[in-house]
């Protein structure tokens, strides 16, 4: 109709839902509170240190990005592995669609209270070693943080992986890069503006339980999505809306 693939319309709006799930990632109250003492250790430094502007600001970006590189790494095998899935499943994909949509609102009713559930209390760590101060430490750290996500991250990388395995292989790389972009790039900013960062994350501390309920908002919204197949009529109205969309297709 509009000489555009419906999926394209449709993965692009996934895509920006998987960029503000990254965001909501990082401002989550299981990992912004972690980042200073996470750029600290990357820097070969201390908070103190930090705090204290001990540390080329350089040396810490190019710690953050080697950060990013690694999770980033993880997020898209995860989106590949979960296309691969959901072709090799084909069949029942509709179904499987609906199942992890009632799962994902289920996740964002725990986040607003509404049903608390244990699991989700639980957090799974892995060490990275003793490798702070140099870009491997920091990349290895980036892995960790990947493989061992907190339940905050959990539910929201499900639901992005729940998408990405509604398409192509390609679909999922890019659904969980857009992810790791989201999450990554305020780590970045945050090396980049170290002292600004710290006092905003002190200031925003008194904020987490309201990023809480945003979270719980977001999944259920995503679950209801994937759940009536609103992701369809996103890109329909995308393409009404912003007709130049079509020069993509």
């Amino acid at each position: 109709m509009f000489g555009i693939d419906i999926l394209d319309a449709s993965g692009l709006a996934a895509a920006g839902v998987a960029l503000g799930g990254g965001v909501i990632s990082f401002l989550s109250p299981c990992v912004l509170p972690i980042v200073p003492p996470y750029l600290a250790f990357m820097a070969g430094s201390s908070l103190d240190g930090l705090a204290g502007r001990a540390v080329p600001r350089g040396r810490a970006v190019l710690a953050a990005a080697f950060f990013v590189l690694g999770l980033s790494t993880v997020f898209v095998l995860m989106g590949a592995a979960a296309s691969a899935l959901g072709q090799a499943i084909l069949a029942w994909q509709d179904w499987l669609a609906r199942i992890a949509g009632l799962v994902v609102m289920l996740f964002g009713l725990h986040f607003l209270g509404i049903v608390r559930i244990p699991l989700l209390y639980r957090e799974a760590r892995l060490s990275a070693g003793d490798g702070g101060g140099g870009v491997a430490g920091a990349y290895v750290l980036g892995l960790a943080f990947a493989f061992g996500w907190t339940p905050c991250i959990g539910p929201v990388l499900g639901a992005i992986l729940g998408l990405a395995a509604q398409g192509d292989g390609w679909r999922g790389v890019g659904l969980l890069a857009a992810y790791a972009m989201g999450l990554g790039i305020p780590f970045l900013i945050a090396a980049l503006f170290i002292g600004p960062f710290l006092r905003f994350a002190q200031r925003f501390r008194r904020h987490l339980d309201r990023v809480e309920r945003v979270m719980g908002v977001f999944l259920w919204t995503v679950g209801l999505l994937m759940l009536t197949g609103g992701f369809a009529q996103m890109s329909y109205w995308l393409l009404e809306t912003f007709p130049g969309l079509a020069a993509f297709g």
